[in-house]
Formats: structure tokens, sequence, C-alpha cells
């Protein structure tokens, strides 16, 4: 069972960057070809939450931890969540709980879910809806677990244009038999490039009910990158590479600054017009208001951990270099000890499920 003093006790701040070039980072099945999801506004393509999630969700199974329907294996086969519920359901009599009372109806739902929330590495993040037919214990088990770990939307930094060139593609086919050769018309949307910034935070107290821990929150630190590392190989998601991750972990409880992610811009002079970018070197970030802001919070500031891809550039305070440009200012704003770069391909190891502890 999960040790309840690791559970996480301090919000955090999520600020994540990544960027596709000639990719369709979300496809609408909506509009009949699966184009990118555009503001029709802005201009600025969208990625919805939930892909996000989908590429964290597969990077978590792949490095063999338990998600929805693959919590727990036995003799080769794999139970479903409900599956798991209906076990555990079996293997705790009722009668030994006073659930009439609060604190008994508390030890009856951490006795049960405690194993599924162990073997479900991805609901103590994101939640998930609850199904079980054991109906006569409706009224002291939840219908649905609220993830702690919430990200908005997506949105690139800048307006998009779609890729011409992709859009109707032909391909000649040679059969087996007589070499014969034959086409047919493929609808291949992409985007010519585009920076997307995400903002996310991990509530405390929504952790208490999914007893997500700190070393599930330290683990987002080297998951978000390699998600994207690991999860955008296929056809139409290939060209997608994280670009900079910034978790900001607060002191202070129910406290955090909010809004971060918009206080990271492009850096109009030193960056190409938007519909000359191509590629992240066509680029500079700005991080002169995220540095303003963390400044004047920096009381309420426990530790912040940082990924940045060594071709970024980063502008601050008339400076413009790599990312240890930001991480400077930073450790100048709140001490080198409360700022560490994270080295993920060292400490991901740490994180997988077969890891020793």
């Amino acid at each position: 069972m999960t040790d309840n003093t690791d559970i996480v006790e301090n919000r955090s701040e999520i600020v994540f960057l990544y960027d596709a070039v000639d990719a369709n980072p979300n496809g609408n099945p909506l509009s009949g070809a699966d184009r990118p999801r555009i503001d029709p506004q802005t201009q600025q393509a969208i990625v919805t939450d939930v892909r996000l999630k989908r590429y964290l969700r597969d990077q978590l199974d792949d490095d063999g931890h338990g998600v929805y329907i693959r919590n727990v294996q036995e003799e080769g086969l794999q139970y479903t969540r409900e599956q798991l519920l209906e076990d555990r359901l079996k293997e705790v009599d009722p009668d030994d709980y006073d659930v009439d009372e609060d604190e008994e109806a508390e030890r009856f739902r951490d006795d049960i879910f405690g194993t599924f929330l162990e073997n479900s590495a991805d609901v103590r993040y994101f939640g998930a809806t609850m199904a079980t037919d054991a109906d006569e214990y409706e009224d002291y088990l939840p219908d649905h677990f609220t993830g702690p770990v919430q990200f908005s939307p997506g949105k690139t930094m800048h307006a998009v244009n779609e890729n011409e060139e992709y859009d109707s593609l032909t391909s000649v086919i040679a059969t087996q038999e007589g070499k014969e050769q034959g086409g047919f018309d493929l609808d291949d949307h992409r985007i010519q490039y585009g920076l997307i910034r995400f903002h996310g935070l991990v509530d405390e107290h929504g952790a208490e009910d999914t007893k997500l821990t700190r070393g599930d929150v330290r683990r987002l630190d080297t998951l978000c990158w390699r998600a994207i590392k690991n999860q955008t190989i296929s056809r139409s998601k290939v060209g997608q590479e994280p670009r900079l991750y910034c978790r900001v972990e607060y002191a202070e409880e129910s406290f955090h600054i909010g809004g971060l992610d918009k206080d990271i811009k492009l850096d109009e002079d030193e960056s190409k017009p938007d519909e000359e970018l191509r590629n992240v070197r066509d680029l500079t970030v700005s991080v002169d208001a995220f540095v303003d802001r963390v400044r004047n919070a920096s009381d309420q500031i426990e530790q912040v951990r940082i990924v940045a891809s060594d071709v970024l550039d980063v502008s601050h305070d008339g400076e413009t270099g790599g990312p240890e440009v930001l991480i400077g200012a930073l450790e100048d704003e709140l001490g080198t000890d409360a700022v560490e770069e994270v080295n993920v391909y060292d400490e991901y190891r740490k994180t997988l499920a077969d890891a020793s502890e």
C-alpha cells in the first residue's frame, strides 16, 4: 500500500513546450480529413489535453506501469480495472468495517481502491471514472477519481500554415504480378511549423484522493520529455520534439502563481515572422515576464526543476543564448539550491516500474 507520508503535499505549476515540423500534432476527425486543429481567428494550431495525456499514458505503459485496463497481470492474463475492483471486493469483508462512521468508511475505500491505484499510474495522475457491479457498495465507493494533474489545451505560440506540398500526395504502387503502376490520392494535412505551449497544474488536494506520490510528480519531469520523444513516431506525428519543460513547486499550500505559460513568449526582435518559421532555430523565446513573476513569488517557491533543448534560443534582460540564460536568471532570483536542471536520461531509469527501490 502507498505510504501516506509520501503523498504530494505541495502544488506544482508546469510549463511545457514542444514543436512540430511538417507534422499534424493533433488531427480533428470531425473535419472529415483529420486536418490539424486550427483556431479560425488566430490561426494558432491547437493540441488538446487529451492528446498530450495519451502520449503520457503510452509512455507509462512502455515503462512498465499499469495504465487503465492494463493494470496487473497474473499467469499472462491481463485484468481490466473492473475485474481488479471486483477481485478486491471479494477479498475485503465489509462486516469488518462500520461504514456508517466516516473514518471507517474511508478505511474501507482505501482498502479496496489502494491496490487499484497502486497498479494504475495514469489514474493517480489524471483520474478516471469507476465502474463496478457491486451496487451494495455504491454509497461508500466513489464513482470517479478527479485527477490531480491537469493540463490546459495547448496552442502554438504563433500563427501556423498548412504545408500545401503534403495536401494531396500520389502514391505509385507496383503490383507483384505485372509490376503495373497505379496511383491514388492521399490527403495528408500537416503544419509547416509550430511551437506548442502547454500549462499544467499538480493539485495537492486532489493528490490525497488518488494517492499521488512525490515520486510520481518527479517522474513527470522526465515522462513529459520522453513521451514526446518516443510516442510521436507514427507517420503524421513524426517531427515533434520537446523544447522546454519547467515545473515550479510551491512551498505554500493552495498557492500557485497561475498562467506562467503565457509569460514565455516569442521574442519578436530575435524571431522570424510567423509565416517564415520552419524550425526551432528560426525563433527565440523571451523569458523576461516569466522570471519577473517567479521573482515576485520567490518566498512561496520551494524548487524549480527544468529541462531544455540545447538548440532552443532564450532571451532575458537583453542577453540571448541557450537554456543557460533561463537557468542562470532563475538561479539569480531563487538561489542555486532551488533550481535543478534535470538530466532526463540519468534520472528516468529510477522511475521505471522494475527499478530497484
